[in-house]
């Protein structure tokens, strides 16, 4: 069970069945390093606009501002004129080339410079097959993020969500940018609380497909599914250990809405919370000590924490009363949720050593927040100008990216771990 506030169930116009994201990138972060990304020479034959994945990708980061570079001819085997790009304000330049081979792949190669210092920083090459240009571009977004951040990039990483369009619910697996998805699981009643495995190679979900609430458990390599959690009652939200070998979940076996750990294999179910009060929407601490949860024992939902074995629990939400879906930072310091504040549902990030809440949303119907794996943006889903959207966001709030979806019902997005 969810204190959900958005149902599943909402009426939402066909998807087009090729439909894919746009990305619109707003706001202006405190310190961004301009960054010029020149076209690739080569690219113009290409099926993918490989220099422009790469300069969208490091904007919606917050890190970094594009600095214009086109109609200037650079490959990596140029030798910058640095006096030109430190008159344009870059900080650092990329440029390269991608040529298609006779075998049908593409050879993709890109060097990265330092215009202040006046050196090259990196040079990498990579050799794709069409379909996997997109992500070959993460990639490289990666090297740049990575090189310039001293931080690993989540470029490359994926984002999980759910779609309804008429009566179909479809969970998909996209790129961090929403685009290239895939359909995961596909269903006539509503899919949700989907959840990634620690190794990236599997998903956990809620499908009403039998009339109740059963949790699956699905490879995405080979898309085998079987059944984690077909108790009586309703078997929902599940979230994995760090190790990926235990999943806590709710449970309504015995009555009341309870949260209960079970095997990843479907054994040793064991039961946590001993409470008259709803308890749902675990989520693991990443050293897999704790647990976070949703309760309302104490009048209202409100955010708890109890260890991951079982015993009593401690209230950590007080700003208001009405505070849903933890979601943990990589590194354990903040929690990101859901926060009623008068008739609107935002999205708060509290550091949890000082208690300190700041909220990062300016929309006022958000749910679902998931940390990137880095720990540097929160994706969560909301409402735009009357659209259902995917918005990912910096922890200030300052750069925030919608990923847009035309006539479609978007919500419960997850983000990946690092590996793919």
């Amino acid at each position: 069970m969810k204190f959900a506030r958005r149902s599943l169930l909402a009426a939402a116009l066909p998807l087009p069945a090729l439909a894919e994201f746009r990305v619109e990138i707003t706001g202006i972060g405190a310190t961004q390093m301009p960054i010029a990304i020149a076209p690739l020479q080569g690219e113009a034959s290409a099926p993918q606009p490989v220099a422009a994945i790469v300069r969208a990708n490091l904007e919606r980061s917050g890190r970094f501002r594009g600095v214009d570079a086109a109609g200037v001819p650079l490959s990596e085997l140029s030798t910058p004129v640095w006096a030109d790009w430190r008159g344009k304000n870059a900080d650092a330049l990329s440029a390269g080339s991608l040529t298609r081979l006779a075998d049908g792949r593409w050879d993709l190669r890109h060097r990265l410079w330092d215009v202040v210092a006046g050196k090259e920083l990196l040079g990498a090459s990579h050799t794709v097959v069409a379909d996997d240009l997109r992500l070959a571009a993460h990639r490289v977004s990666d090297t740049i993020y990575e090189k310039l951040t001293g931080e690993r990039g989540v470029f490359a990483t994926r984002l999980a969500y759910v779609t309804k369009a008429g009566r179909n619910f479809t969970l998909w697996v996209a790129d961090a940018d929403g685009e290239g998805r895939k359909a995961a699981v596909t269903s006539n009643e509503p899919i949700i609380s989907p959840a990634w495995a620690p190794d990236g190679r599997s998903l956990a979900y809620v499908s009403f497909h039998t009339g109740k609430a059963v949790v699956y458990l699905q490879d995405l390599q080979s898309g085998a599914r079987r059944t984690l959690a077909d108790f009586r009652g309703t078997n929902s939200a599940p979230a994995f250990s760090p190790d990926g070998q235990r999943l806590a979940l709710s449970l309504s076996r015995d009555g009341g809405t309870q949260l209960f750990t079970i095997g990843r294999d479907g054994g040793g179910l064991k039961r946590l919370t001993q409470s008259l009060a709803i308890d749902t929407e675990p989520c693991y601490s990443p050293d897999g000590r704790q647990i976070y949860f949703v309760s309302d024992r104490g009048g209202g939902p409100q955010i708890y924490r109890m260890p991951a074995e079982g015993g009593s629990a401690e209230r950590v939400s007080f700003n208001g009363p009405y505070n849903i879906s933890p979601a943990l930072s990589p590194d354990g310091r903040l929690l990101a949720y859901v926060s009623r504040q008068g008739g609107a549902f935002r999205i708060a990030v509290m550091e949890l050593a000082s208690g300190s809440v700041q909220l990062i949303s300016d929309t006022q119907d958000d749910e679902s927040p998931s940390f990137a794996p880095n720990g540097r943006l929160l994706v969560y889903a909301t409402r735009v100008q009357g659209r259902d959207v995917l918005m990912t966001s910096t922890l200030d709030g300052k750069v925030k990216a919608s990923l847009v979806i035309s006539s479609a019902d978007v919500r419960e997005p997850a983000w990946s771990p690092f590996g793919r």
